[in-house]
């Protein structure tokens, strides 16, 4: 029997570095299918050098559509899923918050009722082996103060964004989805990500591009809010050692160990991008402007991610400063994927080439 992974958003930023990364290893036996509704944010490009390997299925489709998911598993009888798919840019919740209820709330509910049927007519035998993992975020728990402790698994909720009250409910489901009906869950909360293929609209591929190109570099309030960093590779890593290792009915915090001031995160990435890329005109911190804070904008996040290294053994590998720099590089060198990304084409695309 061959062993079958759904992941949901594998199209996406970090769905699409976890299939990558899984698709490195393993045997023909090894099935991973990927479920993603090719929102703005998921890019088939990101898979390309995997598209026609026969270990590897693409399925276009939402989670919230039950009349696909349902025969979906019936057919290829996963042992796991992993759940990236979300709607998950805060300033986009801010404007149209229905958005982030009806994929991160209503579909993650959807998921969860037909992998329960799906989970329920299995034998004995696979019911035991069975997990879902629902990957969410550290925004779930609120903002920190500058003396404060960090998050921890216990941490009380208490969201400050619809994008973090979304995720903060999808949570709340996963866990009573367990402890009501015995479902294997595991849930990950992780610190901000950075690396290969994020959409351009986040904080360090934004700076990387507009310092390249001599736009101004927006900054929001005083720019000393505090972000824990996790280099994306290394928050696969994780997922996959949780998947192989958690016990059901966990949650495990996922950090990068790396708090920084959003301002140092753009002035490194202004010193990198004039290493890189010289131009004549001056630094590219120059180009630095704060603009007005965001409404309810979160102080401080940080993470403590030491339950998952004394529980499961697993540790960030890469620091700030080789993440940092292998991320600008890539951005660098990789324009034709960001004028795809950022274009109007790529979306047309999909709407062509998947109407049906």
């Amino acid at each position: 029997m061959r062993n079958v992974i759904l992941v949901t958003g594998g199209a996406g930023f970090i769905g699409s570095n976890f299939i990558l990364q899984q698709m490195q290893g393993g045997d023909d036996s090894n099935l991973i299918i990927n479920l993603d509704k090719l929102t703005y944010a998921g890019n088939l490009q990101n898979l390309a050098s995997i598209a026609t390997n026969r270990r590897y299925e693409f399925v276009h489709g939402d989670i919230g559509d039950r009349d696909l998911v349902r025969p979906l598993l019936e057919k290829h009888k996963p042992r796991a899923i992993v759940h990236f798919a979300a709607e998950s840019h805060v300033d986009r919740s801010i404007r149209g918050p229905e958005d982030f209820i009806r994929t991160n709330v209503d579909g993650t509910f959807a998921l969860l009722e037909e992998t329960r049927a799906y989970w329920n007519a299995l034998p004995e035998g696979e019911r035991t082996k069975f997990r879902l993992l629902h990957v969410s975020t550290d925004e779930v728990f609120g903002s920190l103060g500058p003396g404060d402790s960090q998050f921890s698994e216990t941490t009380p909720y208490a969201p400050n964004s619809p994008y973090a009250a979304s995720k903060a409910a999808s949570d709340h489901l996963v866990r009573a989805y367990h402890h009501t009906y015995g479902l294997p869950t595991l849930t990950t909360n992780c610190s901000n990500n950075y690396g290969r293929f994020q959409f351009p609209e986040k904080l360090i591929p934004l700076t990387i591009l507009n310092a390249r190109d001599g736009k101004p570099l927006p900054l929001y309030g005083d720019g000393k809010n505090v972000r824990d960093w996790l280099y994306v590779e290394d928050h696969c890593e994780a997922i996959a050692t949780v998947l192989r290792d958690g016990r059901p009915g966990e949650t495990y915090n996922i950090g990068g160990w790396n708090e920084k001031p959003n301002i140092e995160i753009v002035e490194t990435i202004c010193d990198l991008v004039d290493e890189m890329a010289p131009r004549v005109g001056g630094r590219r911190r120059a180009l630095i402007t704060f603009v007005k804070d965001r409404p309810g904008h979160d102080r401080r996040y940080a993470m403590d991610a030491r339950k998952i290294e004394r529980e499961l053994g697993w540790k960030p590998k890469a620091t700030f400063e080789s993440g940092i720099r292998k991320t600008v590089r890539w951005y660098l060198e990789n324009d034709e994927w960001v004028r795809n990304v950022t274009s109007g084409s790529y979306r047309q695309w999909v709407a062509t080439h998947y109407s049906s």
